[in-house]
């Protein structure tokens, strides 16, 4: 059995879901109103789980301190109270899903957390609707 801890933090963004190589007809049928060309936002809630086995001098897996800056500092320092297509390097040419969205976080918080902890990502893009990537 592993333990495993989460930590919950929030970033606003907005963002427009488009594929350049389709025509305007295309994207709309696809996308909807998530490809209006003045884009739109969301109040994303991004939870990060880390597994593993705790210290056994400290009982921490991770201290939750640590966790939380290195997700400010990586995510949303990065992307909170940004457009996600024009103001960011990650999504310059990678559409903004939340599929996207996600792995993108993972890849971000993967180089800063220790490689023997497990990490697992949840994205939650509205209260309805949420996107799931990493090791259990």
């Amino acid at each position: 059995m592993r333990l495993k801890i989460c930590r919950r933090e929030t970033f606003n963004a907005a963002h427009r879901l488009n594929n350049p190589k389709w025509d305007e007809q295309t994207n709309l049928e696809v996308f909807g109103k998530c490809n209006s060309p003045n884009y739109h936002g969301h109040n994303y809630v991004l939870e990060t789980y880390v597994s593993g086995e705790p210290d056994p001098e400290t009982g921490y897996l991770m201290d939750l301190k640590v966790l939380k800056e290195i997700i400010r500092g990586e995510v949303c320092e990065r992307f909170d109270h940004k457009n996600l297509n024009l103001d960011t390097e990650e999504f310059k040419n990678l559409n903004p899903t939340a599929e996207n969205i996600v792995m993108v976080c993972y890849r971000l918080l993967r180089e800063k957390i220790d490689p023997k902890l497990g990490l697992y990502l949840r994205l939650y893009e509205t209260q309805k609707n949420w996107v799931e990537y990493g090791e259990e």
